[in-house]
């Protein structure tokens, strides 16, 4: 994979914590205290400089919002947690409805 093309990929450590905390609007000790409580464990470079993904980003940004509406650390960290099992689940029950072409009925 040519550097470039890990951009692409949402799981690439591509960004700073100062570069995070200004896409986000947050201060660099908020995504420090997420990492500290191991709630968002960024990848760390060879000089251990905190490195973010895209993934991580959107995640600390629906975690901000469940802040920002008065949510616990725990309680935001439990909501995104049963968010994400939720929503993967729909997938598995989609990708398996295809494989057995199921087609829903509709009432006419």
């Amino acid at each position: 994979m040519r550097d470039l093309d890990k951009l692409n990929d949402p799981t690439y450590p591509a960004f700073t914590i100062g570069q995070a905390a200004d896409m986000l609007g947050v201060q660099q000790a908020f995504l420090r205290s997420l990492d500290g409580a191991d709630v968002v464990t960024p990848e760390r470079s060879g000089g251990g400089h905190r490195r973010y993904s895209k993934q991580q980003l959107e995640f600390v940004a629906r975690m901000r919002e469940l802040f920002d509406q008065g949510h616990t650390l725990a309680a935001a960290s439990r909501i995104l947690w049963l968010e994400d099992e939720l929503a993967a689940a729909y997938d598995e029950i989609s990708e398996l409805r295809q494989r057995l072409g199921y087609t829903e009925r509709r009432g006419g």
